[in-house]
């Protein structure tokens, strides 16, 4: 029992040190590791699988609305940056550019891409004729580079890979109708397939993206009340296609502008999975991301027939699940099984001689710690049944702290004392002036998380200056 004690200890307590906590697991779990590069990580394998997993989902559903996947270059011309002024002020303080080339001067400086609308719009203005080209709706999975000054693995690294889709439309409403399509589907990523409750809305206007119209987010919130902006979808009219010159002959025959989107989600949904999930045990997996569902750990190895039994079962169940057989002979059943709790494995299954005597295994369940005897016979349908029901359990349990830590405020003094008991999201009522988010910002360390597409009444003033307000904001400190 020792052993299994000094194993856990090795994880800081959730509760003391959140942030030791984050990083033990991101170490321990081996999903990725430091490198010499100051803000530049690896990630691990067993981290790179729950983002291919993501990456999987995400695509699917992508080409259910007939997006086609493309990839452009990762260095993009200083002059084209330059052309959407908002943006490129935007993303001036995060690029990082490079002046050589094979040990000679560049006539023009390239910046790594932080993102990728000005080299999208380029191509685009090239390729568009007519209104019967579109829409164009093309999407690129690859790295970008961010120069961040302080950097977390996965939530905020200086390179992170993502997905970024740029569509170009015919007219304003079936771009702004794309927008929230993209946005419905991260919806879908983030609450079907990670089991995390979204907050959905519109950002404000000092909180956009730099070049859009609107930009609409789904948010989440974590286990220590602190928000994660988990995918943007952004509508950006003709911003872009206008200084690019993306024009097509209409249906009169005349010469217009076209309708641009973006949309993007990040490997920083790893860090949401922990943040969202994980226990002073270590990382918890929803079933359906997880690269491991479940785990076959015999105890008793030296015992014959055991080892050859477990084989068999693994053998059975790996044609349905995404399986793993622990015949380590160095460590004892309980580091095993510690180890694979720390990992974050939904299930663990356990058998032994009397198991096998008596025809059952004995399934734990990685959210509750719940013990099942299950027969031989049923466990490749039963097992089915208990990783659907974790799923579930898992989301709900991420819905029930969301509703605990949503609160109401109706003066900054209610806001400030609110998030110092209780941390998370705060709804109020805001009359639309950048000046009072500016100072709910600096007073509470607060910032506007979205104008939520769902619109309750919980006042008739600003929160902060006292006057009318019709429209409400929900707020939380954020990541």
């Amino acid at each position: 029992m020792s052993n299994e004690k000094d194993f856990v200890k090795e994880i800081t307590n959730i509760e003391e040190d959140f942030a030791k906590w984050y990083t033990d697991i991101v170490l321990k779990a081996e999903l990725a590791d430091y490198t010499d590069v100051k803000g530049f990580i690896t990630i691990r394998p067993y981290g790179y699988v729950i983002w291919e997993n993501i990456q999987k989902y995400a695509d699917k559903r992508f080409k259910e609305h007939g997006v086609k996947n493309i990839a452009m270059p990762v260095l993009i011309p200083e002059s084209l940056l330059q052309k959407e002024k908002d943006h490129v002020e935007g993303f001036a303080p995060e690029v990082a550019w490079v002046t050589m080339g094979g040990g000679e001067e560049l006539e023009e400086r390239l910046c790594v891409r932080p993102t990728s609308e000005t080299i999208f719009s380029t191509m685009y203005s090239k390729w568009l004729k007519s209104w019967r080209d579109l829409p164009y709706l093309y999407n690129q999975w690859c790295n970008v580079l961010r120069w961040e000054k302080e950097t977390r693995p996965f939530l905020r690294s200086r390179e992170f890979l993502w997905q970024e889709g740029h569509t170009i439309h015919e007219t304003a409403d079936e771009a702004q109708k794309f927008t929230l399509e993209m946005l419905d589907v991260y919806t879908d990523v983030i609450e079907n397939l990670l089991a995390i409750p979204v907050l959905r809305g519109k950002k404000t206007e000092t909180e956009k993206f730099a070049g859009a119209d609107s930009t609409y987010t789904v948010e989440t919130l974590m286990h220590d009340g602190r928000a994660l902006q988990a995918g943007t979808s952004h509508y950006f009219g003709q911003n872009f296609t206008k200084p690019f010159e993306i024009k097509f002959q209409n249906r009169e025959g005349k010469e217009e502008y076209a309708y641009q989107t973006s949309w993007g989600i990040s490997t920083r949904l790893i860090g949401a999975v922990i943040m969202a999930h994980g226990d002073n045990r270590g990382l918890k997996l929803p079933p359906r991301v997880a690269p491991i569902q479940a785990v076959i750990v015999p105890v008793a190895m030296h015992k014959e027939g055991v080892k050859e039994k477990a084989q068999e079962l693994y053998d059975i169940l790996s044609e349905k699940y995404r399986m793993e057989l622990d015949v380590r002979e160095q460590y004892s059943p309980g580091y095993k099984f510690n180890d694979w709790e720390m990992r974050g494995v939904p299930v663990r299954i356990e058998l032994g001689p009397r198991d096998i005597e008596n025809n059952k295994c004995v399934v734990v369940r990685r959210d509750n710690s719940e013990k099942i005897d299950v027969s031989l016979d049923e466990i490749s349908t039963k097992l089915n049944e208990i990783l659907e029901d974790i799923q579930k359990c898992m989301y709900d349990e991420c819905a029930k702290r969301v509703k605990e830590k949503t609160t109401i405020a109706n003066n900054i003094e209610e806001f400030t004392n609110n998030l110092e008991k209780n941390q998370g999201y705060v709804k109020t009522m805001w009359c639309g002036s950048a000046e009072c988010e500016e100072k709910i910002h600096e007073l509470t360390g607060a910032k506007s998380r979205c104008i939520p597409f769902e619109q309750e009444k919980v006042g008739d003033k600003c929160v902060c200056c006292g006057k009318p307000a019709d429209t409400m904001v929900i707020w939380g400190r954020q990541y």
